[in-house]
């Protein structure tokens, strides 16, 4: 069995608590309704961009999001790590490196020339992403504008 399993519609009710979960542990100040919201859009198709459900598909015990993009400067399609988490109980397992030797390959097989990431200081979840090949980009900084 996979580690990795593509979300669908169905999956909302497995995946919602994890998304609350997740932006709690963050301190994000979104509701329910917002993450509901986001999450039908996510699944809706109208958006470039998908989810996958990490462990058993009917009991999982994370998930990540990707949106994708393009860039000329990198040579075409982009992805980004919008959400990656996991239950507290399978941290520091190196689960989180297995799903990315896992994902990476798949996106390259995707087209994607490039996936960008955003994380806080965190000792662990920046180890975790130099393991990965992730570097900081000399002269670049993530700035954002919320609409």
């Amino acid at each position: 069995m996979s580690m990795l399993h593509l979300a669908a519609p169905d999956d909302l009710p497995r995946i919602a608590p994890m998304v609350a979960a997740f932006h709690a542990e963050q301190g994000l100040t979104t509701t329910e309704a917002d993450r509901m919201a986001a999450l039908e859009l996510l699944f809706s198709g109208e958006v470039q961009a998908a989810a996958w459900m990490i462990g058993p598909r009917r009991a999982p015990v994370g998930y990540i999001v990707i949106a994708f993009g393009f860039s000329i400067e990198l040579g075409g399609r982009e992805a980004f790590v919008d959400e990656f988490f996991l239950r507290g109980a399978v941290r520091g397992r190196g689960m989180g490196t297995q799903v990315l030797q896992a994902l990476l390959p798949m996106l390259r097989e995707m087209g994607v020339r490039a996936v960008h990431l955003e994380t806080k200081g965190n000792g662990e979840r920046v180890a975790l992403y130099k393991r990965a090949g992730f570097a900081l980009r000399d002269g670049y900084c993530l700035m954002t504008r919320v609409l």
